[in-house]
């Protein structure tokens, strides 16, 4: 079974309620922003259709909705830097006190004390999202180097069985990034770099543990975000029943943007302390591998990436740290 423990996981998720709140805002805030771009681009289109098409101002309404909802992604690819930071950083500094049994504020207060903590650790955004993206990259490798799921299960005639778990396992390294973020937040690294190389050889050499908790939550996850998404199909579809032209179709998109917003708002920060305890227990005491730290560099051009950066922000000393070890 599972390492980790539900009860005090919710736990922590009550007492950090303001970041739970402000994820609502942002992700229900961008749900809502589909929502208006898809409807707005379909009137739009409908009435050009009226104008320069002869009974066919359905498709230009269809062709609309698509320019709306594809504008309303591309803003939301360019203010990632600002989720990373505001929303997901902060929470996961918050989460990493109350995991180590460390007292926070309570309220508003909380919000401005989580930003403290980063800031502290890392002078600019662009820092912390470079890292994200390094590490992000570099945990690409661990499925494979780690076995996958033929560590577990080395039975012949299963090849099926075992791609289809496989590509489980590797929806479930989703966030690992953010654990080695919160790795970072923990040991007070002021050499973020070379604390998140740290944080991946160690989590490549834990593997085995930390993915079958991976797995067991990424499997809650996506069962609820399902259970969700059916629900939200039947608010998604009366909102574009007041809609012009037959846009129908899209009562099954915006049902999978409502339960990508709930998920992001409610599931991912439960899943991410869940393993970032898991995560904190299961080191105690060890040191990064050597071995696993050549294996990594090998299987992957990100990882190589992380470590020349950590080198050179050591002035080319291996495993330095500027921190402690937990």
């Amino acid at each position: 079974m599972w390492d980790f423990e539900v009860g005090r996981t919710l736990g922590i998720m009550a007492r950090t309620w303001p970041f739970i709140a402000l994820r609502m805002v942002v992700y229900f805030g961008i749900t809502v922003a589909y929502i208006v771009a898809t409807g707005s681009g379909a009137g739009v289109g409908y009435g050009l259709g009226h104008i320069f098409a002869d009974g066919g101002p359905e498709a230009f309404a269809f062709y609309g909705g698509i320019t709306g909802f594809g504008i309303v992604t591309f803003a939301v690819y360019w203010i990632r830097e600002y989720i990373l930071y505001v929303v997901k950083a902060g929470h996961i500094a918050v989460m990493v006190h109350l995991i180590d049994g460390r007292e926070v504020p309570g309220g508003q207060g909380q919000l401005a004390y989580a930003r403290q903590i980063v800031t502290d650790r890392f002078a600019e955004a662009n820092i912390l999202f470079v890292v994200d993206q390094l590490v992000k990259g570099a945990i690409r490798a661990i499925t494979g180097l780690i076995g996958g799921i033929a560590a577990f299960l080395p039975i012949p005639g299963l090849d099926g069985v075992v791609r289809f778990i496989n590509t489980v396992i590797r929806l479930s390294l989703t966030y690992v990034d953010e654990i080695i973020l919160g790795y970072n937040i923990r040991i007070n690294s002021t050499t973020p770099f070379e604390t998140a190389r740290q944080g991946v050889v160690l989590y490549a050499q834990n593997g085995k543990t930390m993915v079958k908790n991976a797995v067991w939550l990424a499997v809650f996850m996506w069962l609820l975000t399902l259970l969700v998404f059916l629900v939200m199909l039947v608010p998604a579809a009366a909102i574009l029943w007041f809609m012009p032209g037959q846009l129908g179709g899209w009562a099954f998109v915006l049902a999978i943007v409502f339960a990508w917003a709930f998920k992001a708002a409610f599931i991912e920060p439960f899943a991410i302390c869940a393993l970032m305890a898991v995560y904190f227990k299961v080191i105690v005491g060890q040191q990064p591998n050597p071995d696993w730290d050549r294996r990594l560099a090998d299987a992957s051009s990100k990882f190589r990436e992380l470590k020349d950066r950590a080198l050179a922000s050591l002035g080319g000393s291996a495993w330095g740290s500027a921190a402690g070890r937990p």
